[in-house]
């Protein structure tokens, strides 16, 4: 999978909040092999103290990382926090969200494409957190966007892919997109169900970090990621109405 020009080394993409410690965190992104990092800016807050060590920490992850603007919900805010996270982290990767509901987290499109369009402008390389809205991505591919990320779900909610027909409309409408499926996946079947369905990748966080035993969460959710992506290449069968015997009757002794 290539995002901006960039290879990276898996499908999966692991965020870093609400593990019970560094060092559960730790383990569970080396059972997940992911080859992406989010981070909150928010979150890491300063440069040094308690800020300094966090980002230590994640940069003895490995792997490139990619900071938010979680919990934003307005353009400036949005705008301000992207470049705070450059400045902090030395990339010019920024997953964008503008929150336009606070019950739903729920994108706000209208401020996103904005955003987006300012932020590109600024030189960021834009991955934006958004709806499964074909008119949206649209936009935000105007706005200078070489990525899309369309929820499965509300954040947090472990609920899975909830709109099927949107999420494969918007995939067969840009199949050259790179398309992430980012938030409300809770099981692994979910997320294999995602790249049967032909998206590049997944980004998830809460599934892992609060999962009972965050170490084997992550290695269940990197082996589905895995069988989803080999499903796909292998050419699944189309479902059908009717059974289809497995056993030819050609040849089949009949009594009389």
């Amino acid at each position: 999978m290539q995002v901006y020009g960039t290879e990276l080394a898996g499908r999966f993409l692991l965020g870093t909040a609400l593990y019970p410690s560094p060092a559960v965190m730790q383990e569970a992104f080396r059972a997940s092999k992911a080859a992406v990092a989010t981070v909150s800016v928010r979150r890491e807050g300063a440069g040094s103290g308690a800020g300094m060590v966090f980002w230590q920490i994640i940069a003895g992850l490995g792997i490139p990382v990619l900071p938010n603007t979680a919990g934003c919900h307005s353009v400036k805010e949005a705008v301000i926090t992207a470049h705070m996270a450059r400045e902090l982290f030395d990339t010019r990767w920024i997953k964008l969200e503008v929150i336009g509901n606070s019950d739903t987290l729920q994108p706000d499109p209208f401020g996103l494409v904005e955003a987006a369009r300012i932020l590109t402008g600024d030189g960021f390389q834009v991955f934006p957190y958004m709806t499964e809205d074909l008119v949206l991505a649209d936009r935000l591919l105007d706005a200078g966007c070489e990525v899309l990320m369309p929820w499965g779900a509300p954040i947090g909610t472990g609920l899975g892919l909830l709109n099927r027909y949107a999420l494969r409309s918007l995939r067969a409408h840009f199949p050259d997109v790179p398309m992430v499926i980012d938030a409300g996946l809770g099981l692994p079947s979910q997320a294999a169900e995602a790249m049967e369905m032909g998206f590049d990748a997944v980004l998830l966080n809460t599934a892992v970090a609060k999962a009972g035993d965050p170490v084997a969460m992550a290695r269940a959710f990197a082996l589905a990621i895995e069988a989803g992506v080999l499903a796909r290449a292998a050419d699944p069968i189309e479902p059908r109405d009717m059974a289809a015997p497995s056993t030819p009757v050609l040849g089949k002794a009949f009594l009389a």
